[in-house]
């Protein structure tokens, strides 16, 4: 399996190696050394869970109140999806900035996202199946949304395709109204985080 960061510090691709045969593929989505290698601790699980979504499903930015915070390890079973991974770390010096992958099932590439990054994605096929596993179980209360059609974040959604979207996510903030509330994770408490959990 390789990996390389993306140009978002604390969010990295994994590309594992698919071997086919006359009866399919094969492939290990997820192997701990490389991941620790790339990480630098472990990979925790606190819950799995996946979506399926019909094309033009968009569902993000979400992300989750540091400390704790949710890491995410996200790849994509069924179909294809456009994930996109968003800085929300209030003083990172990508603050704002967003990187993009395109996952499948044919590469079975997968993406981390570290805590305090946003996460988003749009499937691109239906029955597009999105699998994830979470570093904590799921906390409503510490869960919040950016608006994933801000223009100052102006993130890349296909034009051909008309989104569907939850009333949650499209009543969302605007990255600017969410920073002005003090709803963001910050950089510090973030990288504190990261240290904590790269020595435990």
């Amino acid at each position: 399996m390789k990996y390389r960061e993306l140009s978002i510090g604390g969010a990295f691709a994994f590309t594992p190696t698919v071997f086919p045969d006359d009866r399919g593929t094969f492939c290990a989505n997820y192997t701990a050394s490389t991941f620790t290698e790339a990480i630098g601790h472990p990979l925790r699980l606190g819950q799995y869970h996946n979506s399926v979504s019909r094309r033009g499903t968009l569902r993000g930015v979400h992300f989750a109140d540091v400390p704790p915070g949710q890491a995410k390890f996200v790849t994509c079973t069924r179909g294809s999806l456009l994930d996109v991974v968003v800085d929300l770390r209030v003083g990172s010096p990508t603050f704002g900035q967003w990187d993009s992958l395109v996952l499948d099932a044919v590469a079975c590439q997968g993406i981390y996202l570290s805590e305090g990054l946003g996460h988003a994605f749009m499937a691109l096929e239906d029955d597009t199946v999105a699998a994830y596993l979470n570093s904590t179980e799921y906390n409503p209360g510490a869960e919040h949304e950016i608006d994933p059609f801000d223009p100052d974040l102006a993130l890349p959604w296909p034009e051909d395709i008309t989104p569907l979207v939850s009333d949650r996510d499209r009543n969302a903030p605007t990255l600017q109204q969410a920073l002005q509330a003090g709803a963001l994770p910050d950089y510090e408490a973030c990288s504190a985080r990261y240290a904590a959990l790269r020595t435990n």
